[in-house]
C-alpha cells in the first residue's frame, strides 16, 4: 500500500510520542482524516465541537501534561477558528503545533473557495515557526522544527498542508543538496546562571530584612527550593495567577494571588517589603510591585526575553528556576530575626478567616464565592481545576486553597472567554485518572460550554476517572464588564449589553446524560459537591448566584471608588449592590481569630 504524506506525518507525530490531535474535520484536510482512518485512530482524533474549541483543549492538554499540545483544522474559516485559542498558547507561554489544510496548490491564486493567505494569518500568533509543507520531501523537517520549536520557545506553531500534497506518495529527503533530512527526540539541558551572578544575587538578598517573594508558572517544579528559599530569607511568597499551583495554600507564608484579583496579604507585603525576589514570573502589573526606589530586586527566569522586566531588577539571572535556586541556596546566610515572615503568618491567617466569612455572607440567592469556598473544603488533593476568564477568575484566585498535587490554571494573558471547559477535557486526556474541575460564569456557557458538554459526553468513558465537573455561575449578567463598567467607567449597568437569556444549565446537561444538579440554596451548595465529586460520570452544577457580590481588589483608589458611586446613581441594581458590598467589606474589620 503506498504511503502518503498525511500517513507519514501521523507516523511521525507517533514518533515524536504524540498521543493526541484535537480538531474537527473539513474537506482541506480528508487527506490526513483518511490516515487517522488508515492509522486505526493513532494518535487519537478527539473531535471538538468547533475549532476554537479544539486549540483551547491542546492549550489546556499542554498545559496540564507538560507535554506538546497538537491541534488540526481545516482550511479557510477552519484555520480561521483556530486562532483566538492560539493566541492563548502563545501569550501564556505554552507549546502547541497546529497542522492546517489549505486549497490545492493548482488552485492557489485563483480566489478559489476557502483560499486564505494562510502565511499571513498566522505570522503573528505563530511568529516562531510558520511554514508551508510544498512537497513530500519536506515533511521530516517542517514538524520535526515545528514540534522542537514549540518546545524550545513554549509557544504555537504551525505547518500548512495543502490538500493535494496530503495525498501524494511520501518520499523522505535524500541524501543529496538542497535536501533537508530531520530527527525526532531532543534532551534538554539545565541552564545555570553563573557563580559570579549568583554572588551578587546572594548577597543582595542576604542584605534584606523585608523578603518579598514572587513566583510564576516557572516556578513549577521548584517548590521544594522555593520552600527553602522562603524559610532562609524569611520571606513571604505571593504568587501570580499562572503560579497559583505552584505553591501550596496550606503554607502558612504563601500570601497567594497578586494583583487586582489578588489577596490583601500580597499587597501588603509588596507594599512594605524591602527586597523582591521573582522567580518565573512575567507578571504585568507593576503597580501592585513595590515603589521603584522602595526595594532592591532579584529575578530568575529561563527566559533571557523576558527578564528584567515589569522592574528594575539589579540582578537578572537567566536560568532554570530549579538549578539556580539550588546555586543560590548555599549562599544565603539564614536570617535570625523572623518577625517580618511572623507577621506575614498573621496575616494570612487572617485573610483565610476573612475569605470564609466573605464567603458565607448571605446573597440572593447563593453568594458565588461560596460555590468555590465549598469545593476547596472537599477538593480532591489531585484535582485538576480550571477558571474561565470574568467572575470565575476573581473567586477562584482568592477562595481556591491549592493544597496536595493539585494543579489549576486559566487564561492567564490573553484572558479570553470560553477557556474553562475545553481546558478541562484536555486536561482529562492528559490524566484521564485524575478529577476535573471548570469553573464556568454562564456567559461563557452560552458561549461555547454548552456545545463542548456534547464532547464531554462523548469521550468521558474513555477516561478511567469519569469525574469532570462543570460549576457553572448562573447568575443571567456578564457579571465582570458590568463590574468593570462601574468601577473603571463610571458607567452603570447598561441592561441591554450585560443580561443573558434565561435557560437551564441542568436540564441541557441532563439531556446529553450527564449528572446535573440545580442549586439555588446556599446550604445545599456543599451535599451539591459531594455528589458530583463522588459520581460516576461527570457533572452539572447550575448554581444560580448573586450578581450584585462585588469582587473587592486588596485595595479600591479613590478614583475607582468616585466612579463607581457615580455609576449607581443610575444603576438598576444600585441598592443590592451597596448592600451586598457593605457586608462583604465589612468582614475585613471584624475581629477574627487571635
Amino acid at each position: 500500500m503506498t504511503t502518503t504524506v498525511a500517513d507519514q506525518l501521523l507516523t511521525r507525530l507517533r514518533e515524536w510520542g504524540v498521543e493526541h490531535v484535537f480538531g474537527y474535520p473539513g474537506d482541506g484536510i480528508n487527506g490526513i482524516i483518511g490516515a487517522f482512518s488508515r492509522a486505526d485512530d493513532q494518535p487519537a482524533f478527539i473531535q471538538a465541537r468547533h475549532e476554537e474549541m479544539a486549540a483551547f483543549q491542546a492549550v489546556g492538554y499542554a498545559k496540564f501534561s507538560g507535554r506538546v499540545g497538537v491541534c488540526t483544522a481545516t482550511s479557510g474559516p477552519g484555520a480561521i477558528h483556530l486562532l483566538n485559542g492560539l493566541y492563548d498558547a502563545k501569550l501564556d507561554h505554552v507549546p502547541v503545533v497546529a497542522i492546517v489544510g489549505q486549497t490545492a496548490r493548482t488552485a492557489m491564486g485563483g480566489s478559489y473557495q476557502q483560499e486564505v493567505d494562510l502565511l499571513s494569518l498566522f505570522k503573528d500568533v505563530a511568529s516562531d515557526y510558520v511554514q508551508v509543507l510544498n512537497v513530500p520531501e519536506q515533511l521530516p523537517n517542517l514538524l520535526d522544527r515545528a514540534m522542537r520549536i514549540a518546545m524550545t520557545r513554549r509557544a504555537p506553531t504551525a505547518i500548512i498542508v495543502p490538500a493535494d500534497v496530503q495525498e501524494l506518495e511520501y518520499s523522505p529527503p535524500e541524501h543529496a543538496f538542497k535536501m533537508v533530512p530531520s530527527s525526532t527526540g531532543t534532551s534538554w539541558p539545565q541552564v545555570v546562571p553563573d557563580d559570579a551572578a549568583v554572588r551578587r544575587a546572594a548577597d543582595l538578598l542576604n542584605a534584606g530584612s523585608k523578603v518579598a517573594m514572587l513566583i510564576g508558572q516557572g516556578a513549577r517544579g521548584a517548590a521544594a527550593e522555593v520552600a527553602e528559599v522562603a524559610d532562609l530569607l524569611g520571606a513571604g511568597v505571593a504568587k501570580a495567577l499562572l503560579g497559583k499551583d505552584v505553591l501550596s495554600d496550606e503554607l502558612p507564608w504563601v500570601t497567594g494571588s497578586i494583583g487586582l484579583l489578588g489577596t490583601r496579604p500580597s499587597y501588603e507585603m509588596m507594599r512594605d517589603c524591602d527586597t523582591l525576589l521573582t522567580v518565573g514570573s512575567s507578571f504585568p502589573y507593576s503597580q501592585f510591585l513595590p515603589d521603584f526606589d522602595q526595594a532592591r530586586a532579584v529575578q530568575v527566569d529561563i527566559d533571557g526575553t523576558m527578564i528584567g522586566m515589569r522592574y528594575p531588577y539589579e540582578v537578572n539571572l537567566v536560568g532554570d528556576a530549579v538549578a539556580t535556586l539550588r546555586a543560590l541556596i548555599p549562599l544565603l546566610v539564614r536570617k535570625e530575626d523572623r518577625s517580618w515572615q511572623d507577621g506575614i503568618r498573621d496575616d494570612v491567617a487572617r485573610w483565610w478567616d476573612v475569605m470564609d466569612a466573605e464567603a458565607h455572607v448571605s446573597a440572593d440567592p447563593v453568594n458565588p464565592m461560596r460555590i468555590f469556598s465549598e469545593f476547596s473544603v472537599v477538593a480532591p488533593p489531585n484535582a485538576i481545576v480550571t477558571a474561565d476568564s470574568g467572575s470565575s477568575a476573581d473567586w477562584y484566585a482568592r477562595q481556591v486553597r491549592m493544597r496536595g498535587d493539585m494543579r489549576g490554571s486559566l487564561s492567564g494573558t490573553l484572558a479570553t472567554m470560553g477557556n474553562a471547559v475545553p481546558y478541562a477535557i484536555g486536561a482529562k486526556f492528559a490524566h484521564p485518572d485524575r478529577p476535573a474541575i471548570a469553573f464556568e460564569g454562564d456567559g461563557a456557557m452560552q458561549m461555547n460550554g454548552l456545545a463542548e458538554l456534547l464532547t464531554i459526553a462523548r469521550y468521558w468513558r474513555t477516561w478511567s476517572d469519569p469525574r469532570l465537573v462543570v460549576a457553572v455561575l448562573h447568575n443571567n449578567d456578564l457579571t465582570q464588564v458590568t463590574w468593570e463598567l462601574r468601577s473603571m467607567g463610571g458607567t452603570p449597568k447598561f441592561v441591554e449589553s450585560q443580561a443573558l437569556p434565561e435557560m437551564s444549565y441542568a436540564d441541557v446537561a441532563a439531556g446529553f446524560g450527564l449528572g446535573a444538579i440545580a442549586v439555588d440554596d446556599p446550604e445545599k451548595l456543599a451535599g451539591a459537591w459531594e455528589t458530583a465529586l463522588a459520581a460516576d460520570r461527570p457533572y452539572v452544577l447550575d448554581v444560580r448566584c448573586d450578581p450584585d457580590v462585588p469582587p473587592i481588589p486588596p485595595h479600591s483608589d479613590l478614583d475607582q471608588m468616585l466612579k463607581t458611586a457615580r455609576a449607581l446613581v443610575g444603576d438598576p441594581n444600585r441598592w443590592q449592590v451597596v448592600k451586598e458590598g457593605v457586608k462583604t467589606k465589612v468582614q475585613e474589620v471584624l475581629p477574627r481569630r487571635d
